[in-house]
């Protein structure tokens, strides 16, 4: 039997980097002489990338913002984030141990993200973590990118899976629709970036915790 391969998003999912990126954010609104945000205003746009947070922290506080100056500040803004990695994020309690437990299992790891494969790679290397995943990929990697099924069927080929024994977990719609836009079932994390509660968003299984991530859940699902 192939292993299984056990794909992750990054932001909300593996690695909690909200607080990073609301830092840099108001960095970059700062020089516009914008207040800071909060990281309350901003959580559940975090993985929507760096151009939609710069136009919600602009209508927050009531400016308008043109094309050609939000392009200007998305320079900054992935500048100062790129340079501050890892900063405080870190991974999420228990990811670490659930990975060995696959590992160990012979299952294989990679990530799918939205973020440009470029920083991923970085904040992944900034946390010593880069060597476990057999594909890393981002919102660049490919010619569409989540919830299009292609990014996730491109990653599954880079690491040399199967889709048919695959398992994307996530913390947010577009990881959902990615899972279920490739056929392949979904986990999906609480404790993630989603506006809305993750249950909601109907994945094939819900666990609260990286504790709950198991070998055997991962066959469990593979097998419906």
């Amino acid at each position: 039997m192939t292993s299984s391969l056990v794909v992750f998003d990054l932001d909300g999912t593996l690695i909690h980097t909200a607080h990073d990126l609301v830092a840099s954010l108001n960095h970059t609104i700062g020089l516009r002489g914008l207040d800071p945000v909060t990281y309350d205003d901003l959580t559940h746009l975090v993985g929507h990338g760096g151009v939609v947070m710069i136009k919600r922290a602009f209508a927050l506080r009531g400016r308008a913002v043109s094309d050609d100056e939000l392009q200007e500040m998305l320079g900054v803004f992935v500048d100062h984030y790129g340079n501050a990695m890892p900063g405080v994020s870190a991974p999420y309690p228990g990811l670490v141990e659930a990975m060995d437990r696959l590992a160990d299992a012979g299952h294989r790891l990679a990530v799918c993200t939205n973020k440009t494969e470029g920083l991923a790679r970085r904040l992944l290397d900034g946390l010593g973590l880069t060597e476990r995943f057999a594909a890393i990929t981002g919102g660049d990697t490919f010619p569409v990118r989540k919830p299009e099924a292609e990014h996730l069927l491109g990653t599954v080929r880079q690491a040399g899976g199967d889709p048919a024994r695959t398992v994307m977990i996530g913390d947010s719609l577009n990881d959902i629709l990615v899972a279920r836009n490739a056929r392949v079932p979904s986990i999906g994390v609480p404790f993630g970036y989603s506006d809305v509660p993750v249950a909601t968003l109907e994945p094939t299984h819900v666990i609260a915790h990286f504790d709950e991530l198991t070998p055997a859940l991962v066959e469990k699902l593979l097998a419906r």
